[in-house]
């Protein structure tokens, strides 16, 4: 069953994440078992909210390729994390690719 990953990682900004995301390369190169990546910015963290296959892929994906380019970008501290079942999931017609 997949699974829905919040996270919310306190001191985060925008620049960090941005060159986490360009040297993981998520978008262009999809981890195996990612379905859904939505990130936001509340006043001091960064928001997440991910689908993935499975509790396991994210684990696989965050030791093999994130965590290495997260202490590259100087992100300190430890992200708040919960996962739980999905029930259903919805991608209006016409939505794709990344934004």
């Amino acid at each position: 069953m997949a699974e829905v990953m919040s996270m919310r990682w306190a001191g985060v900004t925008p620049e960090q994440y941005d060159a986490t995301r360009e040297a993981v390369g998520w978008e262009e190169r999809a981890p195996e078992g990612a379905l859904m990546h939505v990130a936001w910015f509340e006043a001091d963290a960064l928001r997440v909210v991910d689908v993935w296959t499975s509790r396991e892929d994210f684990e696989r994906f965050f030791a093999e390729r994130l965590a290495a380019a997260v202490k590259e970008a100087g992100i300190t501290g430890e992200p708040e994390t919960e996962f739980t079942p999905l029930h259903r999931r919805f991608v209006a017609p016409g939505v794709t690719g990344a934004a």
